[in-house]
């Protein structure tokens, strides 16, 4: 669906700290969507999404958006650290990061940040001043301002460095984000080649029994078959222990080579700010989701 702005971002950047949360969710839908949210009765996913921003306040919720607090939550729901890529390292600020100590391969990212990450195949050939910039930047980037998504708000902001992991390719780790809705998951979908120069991420939604879902939503389609894992069902699993007790929660999987690891959990899809393509999707999605009274 094309989008129709109907104000510069320069403008809703400005209005960001002015307006009342749900004007500016309002205008900026507008803008980014591409048609007029019923925030007071929302129909499609997206509009549901600008809805929890605004109703469904838990401050539990920051504990399991913290990169470096939700690897707690998630071992206290296991037993221990089964699903948990190993830590290599936590710092207060980009500055004191200690890239010597480091190996030769590993990711890091900011715990706060939604998005920002810097993945390091050979320390040897790591541009440490581009990491920086990267870092710094997620740093200072506030999800609770800019998307109004209230569980980063109270989030201080860290460094994590992590174990690199690849999968079957030998040269990515697909992520499989499952949608949940109410402890139940119901659709995934398949992010690949993100950390391809030559390459434009891939998104494919799938159904639970691995049917290829026709709509795209911000990124193309992928050209290859993606192969269901064969322990899926248990990625499942751990996604309905996860997501009990929420209207909806995204839960990011990887799997490699077998085992399962606990990527992060998301509240709000892109901040239900990118258009389903064709729009039909927006309203099937919008229909999974039963919103909390209030």
């Amino acid at each position: 669906m094309k989008k129709l702005g109907i104000l510069c971002k320069g403008v809703l950047n400005r209005m960001v700290y002015i307006l009342p949360d749900k004007w500016f969710l309002f205008l900026r839908f507008r803008n980014e969507v591409g048609y007029w949210p019923h925030l007071n009765h929302p129909r499609t996913f997206n509009e549901k999404l600008q809805w929890l921003k605004l109703h469904d306040i838990h401050p539990e919720y920051t504990q399991m958006v913290d990169k470096i607090e939700a690897k707690k939550y998630v071992a206290s729901k296991f037993g221990g650290g089964k699903y948990i890529i190993p830590t290599l390292g936590i710092w207060n600020s980009v500055d004191e990061i200690e890239w010597d100590k480091l190996p030769q391969k590993f990711v890091i990212k900011v715990s706060s940040d939604s998005g920002g990450i810097v993945v390091c195949k050979d320390k040897q050939k790591l541009d440490i001043c581009a990491a920086k910039k990267v870092l710094s930047y997620g740093w200072g980037r506030d999800c609770s301002v800019r998307n109004k998504e209230y569980p980063y708000r109270n989030i201080t902001p860290r460094i994590i460095a992590e174990e690199y992991k690849e999968d079957e390719s030998g040269y990515e780790l697909k992520d499989y984000k499952i949608f949940c809705f109410n402890g139940e998951p119901k659709l995934l979908f398949v992010a690949t080649d993100r950390q391809m120069d030559s390459e434009e991420t891939k998104f494919d939604f799938y159904d639970l029994q691995w049917n290829h879902l026709p709509f795209k939503n911000g990124h193309p389609n992928s050209k290859r078959l993606l192969e269901k894992p064969k322990n899926f069902e248990q990625m499942l699993d751990i996604a309905r222990k996860l997501s009990a007790g929420i209207p909806h929660v995204r839960i990011d999987l990887y799997n490699c080579n077998g085992n399962i690891y606990f990527g992060e959990m998301t509240f709000f899809h892109n901040s239900g700010m990118v258009p389903f393509e064709p729009l039909e999707w927006d309203f099937k999605l919008g229909g999974l989701l039963k919103l909390p009274k209030i």
